[in-house]
């Protein structure tokens, strides 16, 4: 339930701190006032899209702040704990702060948040019906969707969608493979050949490091031989050997140690010395097992590497990467197999086109369900708001193969006197009998949506007389199990609420500003005057007004 809304800065408001309550609340004002300055305030703070030029002007930026209770809202204070945002006191405060470039940021319980997380979160708060929304409802598109949404059904209308949408792709698959069979058996031809070049290579083409290591030990073996001997002559096998060297040295050493152990250090580094270069030379000995002229060898890997630079300019890629390429060509020649099997891409098409049947069956149910209970509910609200006689039928027509929105079209028929046949809304109802229709069905889908929270923006426009005492009733009904709140110009609505909002023009100088404010008994009667009688109010007017309260 929405509880509080702070708005700043905001077009012509400066500054409104307004507390909400359960039940019917009316917002009443003067044309031109800004009564629908709350309803749009509002939708920022719940992810609308916004512009600059919403900020007051002489301001550098609006800000918006919404709070809710959601003690009564599971699932939204569940989705709240997985995206990661607190949440105290089963509070729920949504802001939106918006400058004067157009630049917003979006918060939930103080924490930066997404303009999708927003959207996210107001779905399950509350709906808002504009006043333009029965012209919405003369379009298939909407009265499908009502119908849909009546039936709890939106979940398997989306799923339809997506069978379909499958489908279609699982269709076009068989179709380009039944167009372009000779393009990809050239694509084909072409990636084979390429495959089996690759393939002549064996593993070396995983082996480009090590293959240049040893080819550039074969291409320098001479120089690799006499360098090698040269290093074992200097230290172990020449005349001058160092290990010669240390030998002597090491007995020297002893022999001074006998008489000063001090330098028992010195003999341990020197002994260590020798036992490195012990260890080097028996390196160098086995490195020169290793070392040999094999000129068939070095020819060997020229043609090979030469053959896998060859390849790798073909390919235009490094020579390492070849053994990945011929992975992914390995891979798009499956996937050619794969769509020249007609008969595989045949059956996956029907297999899908079974899945898009099965769930659009499921999806008419559903409606067939509900429609009949959807024209009942509405033709009985159309007694009510003097539309006697008045019905509508929900037809289904039959489609001859599933669509993206199923098996049918939804077309709502509406006969507003008694003995008319129904005909398409578009082309039988009027203005006011569309207002009136309109009214009717989304009342009828607040019965069953989850949303505690219901703002009617002006949707009685079009109305007035016992008509709109009809509307007030049934909105005060509403209000009985819902928190409501309507923007309206008929007192006769205005005074079914419980509680009365007021939006009125203030002017200091050449600055005007909105306020609102909420309205004791006394003020409401001047306020359903006013609605009643215009700028001069009597004492009829008056007393009229203070009856209309008390009835």
């Amino acid at each position: 339930m929405l509880v509080h809304l702070s708005i700043r800065n905001y077009l012509l408001v400066e500054s409104v701190e307004l507390d909400f309550k359960p039940g019917l609340t009316v917002l009443t004002g003067e044309t031109g006032a800004g009564k629908s300055i709350l309803v749009d305030a509002l939708a920022l703070a719940l992810g609308d899209r916004a512009e600059g030029g919403v900020v007051r002007p002489g301001a550098s930026r609006a800000e918006i702040a919404a709070e809710f209770r959601i003690a009564a809202l599971p699932v939204l204070t569940a989705w709240l704990d997985h995206a990661g945002f607190s949440c105290e006191d089963d509070a729920l405060i949504l802001r939106r702060v918006i400058d004067a470039g157009g630049r917003s940021r979006a918060f939930v319980n103080g924490s930066a948040a997404t303009l999708a997380q927003l959207k996210e979160a107001a779905e399950h708060l509350l709906d808002i019906h504009g006043q333009h929304a029965h012209h919405a409802l003369l379009r298939a598109d909407t009265q499908r969707a009502v119908l849909d949404a009546y039936a709890c059904a939106s979940d398997a209308a989306t799923r339809v969608a997506d069978t379909w949408r499958q489908w279609q792709r699982a269709r076009q698959r068989r179709l380009d493979a039944e167009s372009s069979g000779e393009i990809r058996r050239i694509e084909r031809e072409g990636l084979q050949l390429a495959v089996e070049e690759l393939t002549a290579l064996g593993d070396d083409l995983e082996r480009w490091d090590t293959l240049q290591t040893e080819h550039a030990r074969l291409a320098h073996v001479t120089a690799l031989i006499e360098g090698n001997q040269a290093l074992l002559d200097g230290l172990d096998e020449g005349d001058a050997a160092i290990t010669a060297q240390l030998g002597q040295l090491a007995a020297r050493l002893d022999t001074m140690r006998a008489v000063d152990d001090s330098l028992a250090e010195v003999a341990g580094l020197l002994e260590a010395a020798s036992a490195d270069i012990a260890e080097a030379v028996h390196g160098l000995r086995r490195y020169a097992g290793q070392l040999s002229l094999d000129p068939e060898r070095l020819a060997e890997l020229d043609q090979r590497m030469a053959d896998m630079h060859r390849l790798a300019r073909k390919h235009r890629v490094q020579p390492e990467a070849l053994a990945t390429l011929r992975e992914q060509l390995e891979a798009r020649l499956a996937e050619l197999a794969a769509s020249d099997d007609l008969d595989a891409l045949a059956a996956a098409e029907k297999q899908a086109e079974i899945a898009c049947r099965t769930a659009a069956e499921r999806l008419s149910v559903q409606r067939r369900q509900a429609a009949g209970a959807l024209a009942a509910e509405v033709t009985a609200a159309l007694q009510e708001l003097a539309l006697t006689g008045g019905q509508l039928d929900i037809a289904l027509v039959p489609l001859s193969e599933p669509c993206a929105h199923g098996l049918e079209d939804i077309e709502f028929r509406v006969a507003s006197h008694p003995g008319l046949a129904p005909g398409p809304l578009a082309k039988v109802a009027s203005g006011g009998e569309l207002s009136r229709i309109s009214l009717a069905i989304q009342t009828a889908l607040s019965g069953v949506a989850g949303v505690p929270t219901l703002i009617f923006d002006e949707v009685d426009v079009g109305i007035g007389g016992g008509v709109a005492d009809a509307v007030g009733r049934r909105l005060a009904r509403l209000g009985e199990t819902r928190q409501v709140l309507v923007i309206t110009h008929l007192p006769q609505v205005a005074a079914r609420g419980a509680h009365h909002l007021r939006v009125a023009k203030r002017a200091s100088g050449e600055v005007v500003t909105s306020g609102i404010e909420s309205l004791d008994a006394a003020a409401r009667v001047e306020e359903i005057a006013r609605m009643l009688g215009g700028a001069t109010l009597t004492a009829t007017t008056r007393q009229h007004a203070a009856e209309m309260l008390a009835g």
